[in-house]
């Protein structure tokens, strides 16, 4: 398994592009045994608050972040400071797309699938571990 390694923050993003941070809620929700698989929409709505709450912990500077949900925990809403996108199909290929369409924007991607790690870093995305958001 990969170390969590945070991405360089040498280039701070500008107020006019803030850096998008793209959680991987099933992914990050699922990095911790606390009995999330008997609530995954309650799971969801705790991450998606203690982003609201925390924010991105070493992320100076303006961000916007985006939830994406699957499964049972489509539906959650979003909150102020979280954007939370219910992905139709896939978690990883609405992901994907929101890199893509991010058009040069800086990312930063959190999960630790290692498959949607080399599919975003492909697209320019930076990726880190649930460990950033969920300690």
């Amino acid at each position: 398994m990969t170390a969590d390694v945070p991405p360089p923050d040498d280039v701070p993003p500008s107020d006019d592009m803030p850096l998008l941070v793209i959680v991987d809620a099933a992914n990050v929700v699922g990095s911790v045994p606390d009995g999330w698989w008997r609530d995954r929409r309650g799971a969801a709505e705790r991450l998606r608050d203690r982003l609201a709450a925390d924010g991105v912990p070493g992320r100076a500077g303006p961000v916007e972040i985006v939830l994406v949900v699957e499964g049972a925990a489509r539906g959650v809403e979003s909150v102020p400071g979280v954007r939370v996108e219910s992905a139709a199909a896939s978690g990883d290929d609405h992901m994907v797309e929101l890199v893509a369409r991010a058009d040069g924007r800086p990312c930063l991607v959190v999960t630790a699938d290692r498959e949607l790690r080399r599919r975003v870093s492909e697209l320019g995305a930076d990726v880190t571990g649930p460990r950033t958001v969920r300690p």
